[in-house]
């Protein structure tokens, strides 16, 4: 919708050992980094260690405003952001953005919060014909936050609302930062792991965040709180911990699970996998069952207080993680003995174990969705069947997900630009060496599994090596993998592993496991030469990052833009100026945000969809631009309560998708009519009878003219006001004699 135009004028300590249990001999290593952790956990602090820390601490901050000043800077020049006119601001939050930013625009111009807040929850502007509760049915809990915070703080006269809002959104990228360098600082035990985890995402910014231009996504929102739930997890999870500790860490835990969850409504999604991470950790004995517990217990306490803040939103109730959640503390309550016996007799005890809870959770859940006649998620579901090739190829929601290319599998050049910046190649070995170990740990705890602990030490002793991963490593190992597999899989999710991707690399680079395989390997093991190895490298990466890449970040912050679309911003003045305020508009769901950000006029649909009848109306709306007649046309129009259309020439002759993608090509397809321009059709298909909408229209033919009038037009989109269908009189009706 928006084009851009060249400007003119451009311008530690020592980690913990891997082992849960210290072995009976340890190396000096082991024993100085056991010690250290033990004079930290008691406050046992040294005149270097507190400097080393404050050090630390000073890095993670400014590495965390660097992030932020970077990604406004870019925002700044991409668009030109203080100059451009309000309209165009508005116009550059993009697609659901756009939807999102008006309802923050919405509650400060309110007479007060409270009518504000009564206008979200009745709110009849958003969908026409009805009255829905904006809070329960979509996550802007942030924009509520923000507009309070806007009235009550004195900062109206030198701060606009709409840079309040995005360097909010910044702000939270540095807090993102932050965590991922204390994840790994956490894991690797040197602060250096968590200075080269900032470096690495502000230099793959590409792949870690798109914040730049997509400022009010919900993931933009929602993405540091998990990042800051993985470094509570982590420091949870590490062994010696006092009990007031603990009860910190799982006050943290839920504080950020239920912001992560109350700011995206994909969240039920993102804690199923997790919660199928902790299962696993579960299954093979790296867990106790009491974090397996407490951990379960936060996701669902988070995620029920998520459901009343948004008014008992069944959709929550009915999610995945709560019935895998439930269904796999039912059955280990009923199989206590499912950890006893031998290697081969629990290995069948798991795999029936793990059938029991699967099915379990499928009979929970498909009575949770009967009971409260739950639907708004069916459209998920169905697109990741038609992802797999196990549900209709046609199904209209499904194909306008699979047909994004951010819903498309991960392109294999983003695993070129990582390898670029050094990221790749330490995070495959950090996976493969933890990987190695986790598997050893699993199965030494597989085949010990129920004796002692004294026995299960002389078992270990009796194979020469210890086969042990610490928690906080083995989730952390299969955050990522699991993550990892799911981006893989869809694009978009990438963004949840890359960042993670960076802070594990790190860990793997700076922590003494990798580091001590290769020196004992080349037979030069020493504790000061393990040191001096876990310095340097780092520093060294870095060194070399800077060189390389230093050039190409001025040259890129040098680059002066300016947003450019004025067919846009003539249709928004227009609809402004000519039009009454409580008209309703049709059209795509992308324009029409923008249509509500930028005049407040009452759309018949828009992005937000998560709701089957909105998801049905939007699917009438496009008939638009299928091959319908224009009776049929205005009938559907005119029951979703429309005054005017908006047609885009954009999408009436499309060309940006491939054949079979274009939305005229999933309409024909829904409606079974062949598609038009070259290429073969399924044999089922029949032609069309009627032309395509968008095109005749604009023919001004007489069956098209007596039910739509063209109000305004430019090379971009065309505007048509619906009028009246003319009664026929009781003569015209009464039958010839």
């Amino acid at each position: 919708m928006a084009a851009l135009r060249q400007r003119k004028g451009s311008r530690g300590k020592e980690p913990a050992p891997l082992g849960s249990e210290p072995p009976p001999q340890q190396s000096n290593c082991c024993t100085e980094q056991h010690h250290l952790e033990r004079r930290l956990l008691h406050g046992e602090w040294s005149g270097g260690l507190i400097i080393s820390t404050a050090v630390g601490w000073s890095v993670s901050v400014g590495l965390g405003l660097l992030c932020c000043i970077y990604v406004a800077t870019l925002h700044e020049n991409d668009l030109w952001f203080s100059n451009i006119k309000e309209v165009e601001r508005e116009i550059s939050f993009r697609t659901e953005c756009g939807l999102y930013y008006s309802y923050f625009k919405q509650l400060l111009q309110a007479p007060s919060i409270q009518e504000g807040l009564s206008g979200l929850i009745h709110d009849n502007l958003t969908e026409s014909k009805r009255t829905i509760n904006l809070l329960q049915r979509m996550n802007i809990y942030q924009e509520v936050f923000l507009s309070v915070l806007y009235r009550l703080l004195p900062i109206r006269a030198y701060l606009e609302p709409v840079y309040f809002y995005i360097y909010t959104v910044f702000s939270l990228q540095a807090v993102y930062v932050m965590a991922l360098y204390l994840t790994a600082w956490l894991l690797s035990g040197s602060w250096l792991a968590g200075a080269l985890t900032g470096v690495w995402y502000i230099l793959n910014r590409v792949d870690t965040t798109r914040v730049e231009f997509t400022i009010s996504l919900r993931e933009n929102w929602s993405l540091p709180f998990l990042a800051l739930q993985v470094a509570a997890i982590t420091c949870y999870l590490r062994p010696q911990l006092t009990a007031l500790q603990q009860k910190v860490a799982v006050w943290l835990m839920f504080v950020t699970t239920l912001c992560f969850c109350l700011t995206w409504q994909f969240n039920q999604f993102i804690l199923l996998v997790q919660a199928l991470i902790i299962y696993s950790l579960d299954c093979v004995d790296v867990l106790t069952p009491a974090q397996v517990t407490t951990l379960y217990l936060v996701q669902v306490s988070g995620l029920l207080s998520v459901w009343l803040l948004q008014f008992c939103n069944s959709m929550l109730l009915g999610s995945l993680v709560l019935s895998f959640i439930a269904a796999a503390l039912l059955v280990r309550h009923c199989q206590p003995g499912v950890k006893t016996g031998g290697l081969a007799v629990r290995l069948g005890k798991l795999l029936l174990h793990s059938i029991l809870v699967l099915l379990l959770t499928c009979v929970i859940n498909l009575l949770a969705k009967k009971v409260l006649q739950l639907e708004s998620d069916e459209h998920i579901f169905k697109f990741i069947k038609s992802k797999f090739g196990l549900g209709p190829t046609r199904d209209f929601d499904a194909s306008l997900y699979l047909c994004e290319e951010a819903f498309g599998p991960l392109p294999l050049d983003t695993l070129g630009r990582l390898a670029g910046t050094l990221l790749l190649p330490p995070y495959i070995l950090t996976l493969l060496l933890f990987s190695k170990t986790l598997g050893a740990a699993a199965l030494h705890n597989l085949r010990f599994g129920g004796v002692s602990a004294e026995r299960k030490r002389a078992a270990s002793e009796t194979e020469g090596s210890r086969a042990t991963l610490h928690p906080d490593v083995a989730y952390n190992l299969l955050h990522s993998l699991f993550y990892g597999l799911l981006a893989f899989s869809t694009m978009r999710m990438k963004y949840i592993w890359t960042g993670h991707m960076c802070a594990v690399a790190a860990a793997g680079v700076c922590g003494p496991e990798l580091w001590s395989v290769l020196l004992k390997a080349m037979r030069c093991h020493s504790r000061v030469l393990l040191r001096l190895v876990r310095c340097a490298v780092p520093l060294v990466i870095m060194g070399c990052l800077y060189y390389k890449f230093w050039p190409k970040l001025m040259e890129e912050l040098s680059e002066m833009r300016e947003f450019y679309d004025p067919d846009t911003v003539e249709l928004m003045t227009w609809i402004s100026s000519n039009t009454p305020q409580h008209a309703v508009f049709a059209g795509s769901m992308q324009l029409l945000a923008a249509i509500k950000l930028c005049t407040g006029r009452v759309l018949t649909n828009h992005p937000h969809y998560e709701d089957k009848q909105l998801r049905e109306r939007t699917r009438q709306v496009y008939q638009v631009y299928a091959c319908r007649p224009p009776e049929e046309v205005h009938s559907l129009l005119r029951a979703a309560g429309a005054d005017y259309l908006v047609l885009e020439n954009s999408i009436c002759y499309e060309r940006r998708h491939r054949r079979g993608c274009r939305l005229r090509d999933l309409l024909d397809l829904d409606n079974g009519h062949i598609m038009d321009g070259p290429g073969e059709n399924d044999l089922d298909l029949v032609p069309p009878p009627h032309p395509r909408f968008c095109e005749a229209v604009k023919t001004d033919a007489a069956p098209y003219a007596s039910l739509f009038t063209r109000t305004f037009q430019n090379k971009t989109f065309h505007v048509y006001r619906l009028k009246k269908k003319r009664k026929k009189s009781s003569r015209e009706s009464r039958p010839a004699e």
